[in-house]
């Protein structure tokens, strides 16, 4: 059915075209029809989404804030207790903790300069794109591939950090789940894809709720926490097991080592950058508005986190996160308002993975569009979500989760070296389009290769805003390398290049195709040539019959394929060829070795080395079921046949279903069911031989 249906859509066409052209809406009409079957993608995906539906899938501010912003606002969960992790390694005094104040707020400064070193990347590419267009612009091919190489291994880590920390939350309040961490965390990773290949709008609405509940009982929590520090009636943390470690003497190694670890809270700055289209009209205005609240929440929740952690002495711990511990002390362990900060907290750590969700295809399609990557992933998909990229996502995202065991602290290491990466580069990319600008005269433009660059008045000042934060961010970055390198940082040091060289290589091979089909500096004889057709049989029978009637209707010379994989079998159906057939050749290739691919290849070389200037049709059959479970039961063996000739010159594949319904299997018996005990056990071999 679906293997005949664009065919017969054209023909059918070519008619209405005739007849009446306004007809030929109802058939496209027809194509998108809800089925009348059960369908389960149209129940856990929805119905698809026409094309000119895109420009209604933007999002205002307020759910670009969910659907952009959970990443970097969740990792106000986990920034500070890596600091004290880093930090309790020389030990857990208060003297030790007291420094995780000072990084926060050094932290907070390079964050701040990021953000408005992104805020002028948004006004400049409007269309998106963050440090993989900034780069290509101004910084040339290998620079961008590097950079989108770091933001695609970001997003996949963000979503194994960010689904493993949102797990831990939840052990940490239930330890009994804590066996089963790895297990909800792919669940949970499951139902973030079936929502966000939903659409961008509709995830976006789903996961404002969680977003908007986590700022809120965090507000709350950080609200009461500071007003009982200032009555004097905040108390301190018990009965928490303080992380095991070997005691490290307080160096300055191991101070940028908890630096780089805090760093962690920049991550998902670069996200709005990314997805700018995402947004309404006036796009560039709203994403940056909405870059600025993230930033201030973002600050306000870390530093008003660590400033608390250090007040009520809250350590780092493999059983409980310091959000639980900061919970607990405020409104007291197990009560309603404890529970609901720590789920506030569980879920914005779940949902910050729909950041990525958000951005991975995005990014993903323009590494395809421009030929680095497979182009499949530039295609959406029926509620116009790059559905290819979202999948990949999921799986590649899952594997990490299992591989590290859903454990937040074992991820970590992997974490912001692509993000700090992306950093530098874009923001250098930024002081070069500067300084282009600034060698224009006032009023003058000129295009580059994405946008049109205009004198600005301000440019020295933008170039040293954004200068300084390619340098800071290329600071934190070899900070990170140097002091997470045997933690587990080399891998990502040596995936990066790993994944350049293998997008050049997707590269080059798609140039070579466009060359090898390009017409231009070529000379190719348009004549016609002879075909000769070879129609593949397992068996005789109705579908048999549909084959042969095909290529009789081709008018050209053909004769019959019959693979011999079971000798028995090709004495019959020579048989019956002779019996039931009638007419034309059927040759019977042995199979000794009970295969499919090999002999049909050999068979059909032979026949283009004796026949050099003729094309081969291969017809082969297909039973088409009509359900899916049906179709499993069939040896399906198309698939192979095409695998098989695949790469031979002058070779073309013709598939020929046979459908075989609901109808068909019960119009014996006077329509009644076929009553399989009528007949013998010699009827029954012979229909099998048969078929």
């Amino acid at each position: 059915r679906y293997t005949l249906f664009p065919y017969t859509t054209l023909f059918r066409s070519e008619k209405l075209n005739r007849d009446n052209k306004g007809t030929v809406s109802k058939m496209v009409e027809q194509t998108t029809r809800k089925p009348k079957h059960f369908s389960l993608s149209r129940l856990l995906i929805g119905k698809p989404l026409p094309t000119n539906d895109l420009e209604h899938q933007t999002v205002s501010r307020k759910i670009g804030l969910a659907v952009f912003a959970s990443d970097a606002l969740s990792s106000t969960a986990y920034a500070t207790e890596e600091i004290l992790f880093i930090l309790a390694l020389a030990g857990t005094s208060s003297a030790v903790f007291g420094i995780s104040i000072p990084l926060a707020i050094a932290i907070s400064i390079l964050l701040i300069i990021v953000t408005i070193s992104y805020r002028q990347t948004i006004y400049a590419y409007p269309n998106g794109g963050g440090a993989y267009i900034v780069a290509r612009d101004n910084l040339g091919e290998v620079a961008a591939q590097i950079a989108g190489a770091a933001l695609l291994t970001d997003y996949i880590l963000t979503v194994a950090v960010s689904v493993s920390s949102g797990v831990a939350q939840i052990t940490s309040a239930f330890p009994l789940l804590l066996p089963l961490r790895v297990e909800l965390a792919l669940a949970v990773i499951f139902v973030m894809t079936v929502v966000n290949l939903r659409g961008v709008k509709e995830s976006g609405s789903i996961f404002a709720v969680p977003t908007y509940f986590f700022l809120g009982t965090m507000l709350l929590t950080l609200a009461v926490g500071l007003y009982r520090y200032s009555t004097g009636t905040l108390g301190v943390v018990t009965g928490v097991e303080v992380v095991q470690t070997t005691i490290q003497p307080l160096t300055l190694f191991l101070i940028l080592r908890a630096f780089s670890s805090g760093s962690a809270a920049l991550t998902g700055i670069e996200a709005i950058s990314n997805g700018i289209t995402a947004f309404k009209e006036p796009r560039s205005h709203n994403a940056a508005v909405t870059l600025q609240w993230m930033s201030g929440i973002l600050i306000t929740i870390f530093l008003s986190i660590t400033f608390l952690a250090h007040q009520i002495q809250a350590v780092p711990s493999e059983t409980e996160t310091i959000i639980s511990q900061l919970g607990r002390v405020v409104f007291g362990n197990g009560s309603i308002l404890y529970l609901a900060m720590v789920a506030g907290t569980a879920l914005i750590l779940l949902m910050a993975a729909n950041t990525s969700y958000a951005d991975f295809p995005r990014l993903a399609a323009l590494h395809a569009g421009d030929g680095f990557l497979p182009r499949q992933l530039t295609y959406r998909g029926g509620r116009l979500v790059f559905s290819w990229g979202i999948m990949t996502l999921a799986t590649l995202a899952s594997l990490l989760v299992i591989v590290m065991r859903a454990r937040t602290t074992a991820l970590i290491p992997l974490y912001a070296i692509g993000v700090f990466l992306s950093f530098t580069i874009s923001q250098s990319g930024m002081v070069v389009r500067l300084r282009k600008i600034g060698k224009l005269k006032p009023g003058e433009s000129i295009q580059g290769l994405e946008t049109v660059m205009s004198y600005d008045p301000r440019w020295r000042l933008k170039a040293v805003v954004s200068a300084l934060g390619a340098v800071c961010t290329g600071i934190v970055m070899l900070i990170f390398a140097v002091t997470k390198f045997t933690s587990g940082a080399w891998f990502v040091i040596l995936l990066i290049p790993v994944l350049v060289f293998a997008f050049f290589r997707v590269h080059h091979h798609y140039k070579d195709v466009a060359h090898a089909l390009t017409l231009q500096e070529k000379t190719y004889d348009i004549s016609s040539h002879p075909v000769y057709t070879v129609v593949l049989v397992d068996g005789v029978h109705a579908g048999t019959i549909q084959l042969i009637n095909f290529a009789k209707s081709l008018n050209h010379p053909w004769h019959a394929v019959h693979i011999g994989v079971n000798p028995e079998k090709s004495i019959k159906v020579r048989q019956l060829w002779d019996e039931r057939i009638g007419e034309g050749e059927l040759v019977i290739v042995p199979s000794p070795y009970r295969q499919l691919n090999r002999p049909i290849r050999a068979y059909v070389e032979t026949l283009l080395r004796e026949n050099p200037d003729t094309f081969v049709h291969v017809v082969v059959g297909h039973l088409a079921m009509d359900s899916p479970w049906k179709q499993a039961l069939h040896q399906n063996s198309v698939l192979i046949f095409n695998m098989a000739l695949n790469g031979l010159e002058r070779v073309v594949v013709t598939i020929v279903p046979h459908q075989i319904t609901r109808e068909d299997m019960h119009e014996a018996n006077n329509g009644k069911p076929v009553d399989r005990n009528m007949f013998t056990s010699h009827d029954l071999r012979r229909e099998k031989n048969e078929s």
